[in-house]
């Protein structure tokens, strides 16, 4: 099988936050220091994150010389196996994924439904796969190179899938962001927002919870980085960007982007359904959609391995949820 590109090749994820790490620094610790460990700067630099992500690559959808949209061959051959009869996708990964409760899901769907009336070609991620991605602990090995890492990891698991029971972080304000090769829903961490979400299953437990926004979602991702380099394993995360996103989907081909008008038109519908999501969600309690995610909410973190990338794999430990 000749070796497939992967789209981070050509489509890299940059850091667009400035951050400097220390040698050896847990890097969400960085990001924490450079912002006085303050939720409502920690919370700008994930929004400047995302916005001036999101004007690039509006800029390449519109650019007068553009080329192509990047296919995911791995994903492609997966869908259509006449493309490769008997396809396999060899990359194994081991990553501790939050998913997302009932209403989250409500909504990424719709924003789902939203997207494919403006490019009915795309491929979406099933609903029951959709995950926030918390830490990649390592990526494209082989099984047996995971087995390996997951068997020195393993005393550690039941604690860092149960950690977000007692460390509640929350996530506000959605929006589609997008590149070349695929679009999610993309959150901020909290910072004082009125609350939204439906409360916790009863009896709601108090005593020894961590929660409030001081403590962000980056802290979970800082703590939960800790614990894993503690379980013995050396986290090897493709990137650790100020980002907190759940793909909705991806590009299968050109058929809806290959004019410079339907390439407008994707932007457009973007941009209104952005202005829809800050309008109409954020902020409101009366909206019929609930654009809050308290991390940890009917389900603890999800501790898993195998062929990952589009929401498939096992689960090795589901974490305790709220």
């Amino acid at each position: 099988m000749v070796a497939l590109e992967l789209t981070d090749a050509r489509n890299k994820l940059e850091d667009l936050s400035g951050i400097k790490l220390e040698p050896g620094e847990n890097p969400y610790t960085a990001l924490i220091r450079t912002c006085n460990d303050n939720p409502a700067e920690i919370q700008t630099l994930y929004s400047v994150h995302r916005t001036k992500r999101n004007a690039q690559q509006a800029e390449k959808f519109l650019d007068p010389n553009f080329k192509e949209l990047i296919i995911d061959q791995y994903l492609l051959r997966l869908e259509d196996q006449t493309v490769e009869p008997g396809f396999r996708d060899p990359r194994n990964c081991l990553v501790f994924w939050a998913r997302p409760p009932d209403h989250v899901v409500r909504l990424a769907a719709r924003l789902q439904e939203l997207l494919k009336q403006a490019a009915p070609n795309v491929w979406l991620m099933p609903t029951h796969k959709m995950h926030l991605t918390a830490l990649e602990v390592a990526f494209s090995k082989t099984p047996d190179e995971i087995a390996s890492l997951v068997s020195t990891l393993r005393p550690a698991i039941p604690s860092i899938v149960n950690y977000p029971y007692s460390h509640r972080s929350r996530l506000v304000k959605p929006m589609i962001s997008y590149d070349l090769s695929a679009f999610a829903v993309s959150f901020l961490p909290a910072a004082g927002e009125d609350p939204l979400s439906p409360p916790p299953v009863e009896p709601i437990v108090t005593d020894g919870i961590t929660q409030g926004d001081e403590y962000t979602y980056h802290h979970l991702r800082r703590d939960v980085f800790d614990q894993v380099q503690a379980g013995g394993v050396e986290v090897g995360s493709r990137y650790q960007v100020p980002s907190a996103h759940i793909t909705l989907g991806r590009y299968l081909n050109h058929q809806d982007h290959d004019t410079p008008e339907k390439r407008a038109n994707w932007v457009k519908a973007i941009d209104e359904i952005n202005q829809w999501l800050e309008k109409e969600v954020w902020d409101n309690p009366d909206s019929e959609f609930v654009g809050e995610w308290i991390v940890g909410q009917e389900k603890g973190l999800d501790a898993r391995n195998g062929t990952l990338w589009y929401g498939g794999g096992r689960t090795i430990m589901l974490g305790e949820g709220f």
